[in-house]
């Protein structure tokens, strides 16, 4: 088998911010396409990118990335239609996926790239990602095994896919202002003062640097 992929979930309505997030400018680029290049740049191979709301603006930000956008129609029912569109999608030589939200702008390459080199050292199944050292939440890495899993019609599915897995999990710590995410206005205010400047000064931040090692 391949190597591993990265699953970019970009499908959602963002209601809470009142306009589609993943349009919004963050360091000269936008929320989604900052998202796809990051995950490029740590070598994730291929890249899907499930779109859903505004689909056409949303995959027209991609159109000179190399990756490939899955449209999901269910995108309205929940996260979980994606995760199991995105997956559906790969192909049968991915050894492994990593799940990835567009709308957190700090995940970095660096720390993409640690998840994936943990699950190539170690052969587990899953790699989940702690904040803080308490609260996990996205990236995630799936081993291949456990994709039938994540395309079962179910709300909670990733999350029960890691609880029924957690024994075999490898966990990576990150710092916790790295799983902020975007979803009101004053988050994206927050982040376009930290995050504005050049366009690819901030592929690797300064909590990649930090954690990416840990």
């Amino acid at each position: 088998m391949s190597g591993v992929a990265g699953v970019v979930l970009a499908a959602g309505s963002s209601v809470r911010m009142g306009r589609n997030k993943l349009l919004l400018e963050l360091g000269g680029e936008t929320v989604v396409r900052r998202a796809v290049r990051i995950a490029r740049a740590a070598a994730l191979d291929p890249v899907v990118v499930v779109t859903g709301h505004q689909r056409e603006a949303v995959e027209a930000e991609l159109h000179d990335l190399q990756c490939s956008a899955v449209f999901n129609g269910e995108h309205a029912l929940g996260q979980h239609t994606s995760v199991r569109a995105g997956v559906a999608a790969l192909d049968r030589d991915c050894a492994a996926a990593i799940v990835i939200l567009a709308d957190m702008p700090f995940v970095t390459a660096g720390m993409l790239r640690t998840i994936a080199d943990r699950h190539a050292e170690t052969g587990a199944p899953l790699v989940v990602s702690h904040y803080g050292g308490d609260t996990m939440a996205p990236p995630i890495l799936y081993a291949r095994r456990l994709f039938p899993e994540l395309t079962r019609v179910d709300r909670q599915c990733g999350r029960q896919v890691v609880q029924r897995h957690r024994a075999e999990a490898v966990v990576v710590d990150w710092p916790r202002e790295a799983m902020r995410d975007l979803d009101r206005p004053s988050d994206y205010s927050d982040a376009r003062r930290e995050l504005g400047g050049a366009r690819t000064a901030r592929a690797e931040s300064p909590l990649a640097g930090s954690a990416a090692h840990e």
